[in-house]
């Protein structure tokens, strides 16, 4: 890990360590499954992948790997970011493993996934952000499972101005970034990313597959914002013409996190769902437990049902 890295977490850790977060409701329980939770993690290991579904304590690992559903996250497991919501380890990543698109298409096909969530970790040390390497893989992933439809949850590329010439190239189905949370929050949530440039991300990438592709995002609540800073994210996903948005209860990984300020009611995720609906996404997923991936097979179903 880089000297910066280390002063960065170091940071986070005496800016949150001291601050708690309210106990948790009845309504944050998670259910257990087993029956095919050995067999998912199993191949995962045999092709030697990462899943975000373990590198950022998903909650619902357990139901999704029951049902042989796994994210796989390329590029490594160590992030060039410090966001203070997240699990995943920062520091100096290792070099791009040119077999991994290769793994990830042969995971895809002894799990017989119908739809596939690739995701990564933040790659500003490349000079592309790694989007060549998206590239690459969902190739492959297309070369062996010619009925599997992709979804791609990518980093912002952040002041890599030809990583949207090289995205564009993949041949997905949904094209997800998430904006993670309000703007007002974002030097605290997340530094190092922009609001804009994530905003513009999603809506180039719309206008460059000629709104051939869904377009998703996603945010947490429970970090401090309100109803109106919501409601401001959902317009401004609107007018970058995002098809799709999911909204999740932020859960802290440790303490060592940015703490949760409210654990909201399901009824709330209700609330904003219709709002969002009423604005015109022609999806929304909203609930405590929803996360980007989270039943992601279902909900393309949908999409591809409304086009």
């Amino acid at each position: 890990m880089s000297s910066n890295r280390q002063i960065s977490k170091s940071l986070i850790r005496k800016k949150f360590n001291n601050l708690d977060s309210p106990k948790k409701p009845e309504w944050i329980k998670v259910s257990s499954f087993t029956k095919n939770l050995n067999l998912t993690a199993s191949i995962v290991d045999d092709h030697r992948l990462t899943t975000v579904c373990e590198e950022a304590l998903c909650p619902n690992i357990s139901e999704c790997w029951n049902k042989k559903h796994a994210t796989f996250m390329i590029l490594g497991n160590v992030c060039t970011r410090s966001c203070s919501f997240c699990n995943i380890q920062t520091g100096k990543p290792s070099g791009v493993d040119p077999y991994e698109p290769l793994r990830v298409a042969k995971a895809v096909q002894a799990l017989n996934l119908k739809h596939v969530v690739i995701t990564s970790v933040d790659r500003d040390d490349l000079y592309d952000g790694g989007a060549s390497h998206f590239v690459k893989t969902i190739s492959k992933v297309r070369e062996i499972n010619h009925h599997t439809s992709i979804e791609i949850l990518t980093p912002d590329f952040n002041n890599k101005k030809n990583a949207i010439n090289e995205l564009i190239k993949c041949n997905v189905d949904v094209f997800n970034h998430n904006l993670e949370t309000v703007k007002n929050l974002y030097k605290t949530v997340r530094p190092g990313a922009d609001y804009n440039n994530s905003l513009e991300l999603l809506k180039l990438f719309k206008l460059k597959s000629l709104n051939k592709v869904f377009t998703k995002s996603g945010i947490m609540i429970g970090l401090g914002e309100n109803e109106s800073e919501v409601v401001n994210l959902m317009d401004d996903l609107i007018k970058a013409s995002v098809d799709f948005l999911t909204i999740g209860q932020y859960l802290r990984p440790s303490k060592n996190h940015f703490p949760v300020i409210e654990y909201h009611h399901p009824s709330y995720f209700d609330h904003l769902k219709n709002i969002a609906i009423n604005k015109g996404f022609k999806i929304v997923s909203s609930s405590p437990f929803t996360r980007s991936s989270y039943h992601a097979d279902d909900d393309f179903k949908i999409l591809r049902n409304l086009n």
